[in-house]
C-alpha cells in the first residue's frame, strides 16, 4: 500500500508553497520530510491529511484516491507541535475522543473503547496517568498522549507534524528512539516532518529533502550525506565546507590548490563540498588547501580544530602537532563533491 504523491502544486496568493512536488512513501516506511522554514513541508503534510487542497496533482494510498476522500474517511492519525489536547478532557478522554464521536454504527462499544485507551496508556508507557490532565503532565507525557489518540482511530497512516519542537533538546533525544520503537512495533506508514536534520537522520528510513516548494532529493540518510544531490543538500546535511573551484582538462583548481578532478567532471565552475572527516591537516609547506587555525580543544590523542580557509569556519580531528591557534596549515581534502554551479 504506497503512498504515492504526483505533481502536488499549491499557492497562497503570491507565493508557490509547493512546486510539482512527487514523491513515493513505501508501506509501512518513515519517511522524513526535511527542510528550512518555509519550504513547504508542513502544507505537503496538509494536503495528505485532507486540511489543505492542492491546485494541481493527484495523491493515493493502497491505490485509493485520498484527494477524492474528505479527512475523516481517509483514516490518518495526525500529532502536532503543540500537543492540541483538550485542557478540559483527563489523558484516558484525549485518547478515546476520536472514537466516541464517530458515528453510533462505527462507534465501538463504552467496554472496548476503555480497552483500547488501556492498551493505549501501556504502549506509550503512560500506564495508571488515563486519570490526570494535560495541565499535570509534562511536555514530553502531553506529546505520547498526542501520540496514543492519533494511534486510537486505527489510522492507515501517522503524519507527525514537528512532533518534539515544544521541547528542549533532552526530552527530544528521549522521545527519539520511544518513536522509532512505536513506528516498528505498530508498522505504519509514517510521515515526519521536522526542521532538524539529526532528527530527520537518526529516525527515518528515508529522508525527502524540500526547498523553496521543491523537491531536492529523497534517499537513505547515508546516501544524502555520503551523495549529496545539490549543493545546498550538502549544506543542510551535516557539516563541512564549500567553496568554488573550477574544472578545465580534468584538473580540479580551487583556493590556489590545483589537483585531479574525479573522473567523469565535466569541465566548468564547480561548487567544492567536502566534509571535516574527509579532510587531512597537514603543515604548511605540504600541498592542499592553506587554511588557519582559529580554536582548538583537546581530546585524548587528538584535537577538535576550529579553522577559517576561503572565509569559511571549519571544524575537524586533527594531530596534536599541527594544532597551535594561529599557525597556517594545509588541508587535503581525499574525498570531494562537485556540483555545477
Amino acid at each position: 500500500m504506497p503512498l504515492i504523491v504526483a505533481n502536488i502544486a499549491k499557492r497562497f496568493g503570491d507565493h508557490i508553497a509547493l512546486d510539482g512536488v512527487s514523491l513515493e512513501a513505501r508501506q509501512g516506511e518513515f519517511l522524513a520530510l526535511l527542510g528550512p522554514s518555509g519550504s513547504g513541508k508542513t502544507t505537503l503534510l496538509r494536503v495528505l491529511a485532507g486540511l489543505e487542497r492542492p491546485d494541481e496533482g493527484a495523491v493515493s494510498f493502497g491505490g485509493e484516491d485520498l484527494l477524492a476522500m474528505d479527512a475523516r474517511a481517509r483514516r490518518i492519525g495526525m500529532v502536532f507541535q503543540h500537543y492540541a489536547l483538550f485542557r478540559h478532557m483527563s489523558v484516558a478522554q484525549n485518547i478515546a475522543f476520536g472514537l466516541e464521536v464517530r458515528p453510533a454504527r462505527a462507534r465501538p462499544s463504552p467496554a472496548e473503547i476503555r480497552k483500547r485507551v488501556d492498551r493505549l496508556l501501556e504502549l506509550v508507557q503512560l500506564e495508571g496517568l488515563g486519570g490526570r490532565y494535560p495541565a499535570q503532565l509534562s511536555g514530553g507525557q502531553r506529546q505520547r498522549v498526542a501520540l496514543a489518540r492519533a494511534l486510537a482511530i486505527e489510522p492507515r497512516m501517522l503524519l507527525l507534524d514537528e512532533p518534539f519542537g515544544a521541547l528542549d533538546a533532552r526530552v527530544r533525544r528521549d522521545l527519539r528512539a520511544w518513536l522509532r520503537q512505536i513506528h516498528d512495533e505498530t508498522g505504519l506508514t509514517t510521515i515526519f516532518v521536522t526542521h532538524d536534520q539529526e532528527e530527520a537522520m537518526d529516525l527515518a528510513d528515508r529522508v525527502a529533502i524540500l526547498r523553496d516548494g521543491r523537491l531536492e532529493q529523497v534517499d537513505t540518510p547515508e546516501k544524502i550525506y555520503e551523495s549529496p544531490a545539490s549543493a545546498f543538500v550538502f549544506s543542510f546535511v551535516g557539516e563541512g565546507v564549500q567553496l568554488t573551484g573550477d574544472v578545465a582538462d580534468g584538473v580540479l583548481s580551487v583556493a590556489g590548490w590545483r589537483t585531479p578532478a574525479p573522473a567523469g567532471t565535466p569541465a566548468g565552475p564547480v561548487m567544492v563540498s567536502f566534509r571535516g572527516e574527509c579532510a587531512d591537516m597537514l603543515p604548511a609547506a605540504a600541498d592542499g588547501l592553506p587554511a588557519r587555525i582559529l580554536t582548538v580543544s583537546r581530546r585524548g590523542g587528538s584535537s577538535r580544530v576550529t579553522c577559517e580557509i576561503g572565509g569559511q569556519i571549519f571544524t575537524l580531528e586533527a594531530p596534536k602537532s599541527l594544532t597551535t591557534p594561529g599557525v597556517e596549515v594545509r588541508l587535503a581534502p581525499h574525498a570531494v563533491i562537485l556540483h555545477p554551479r
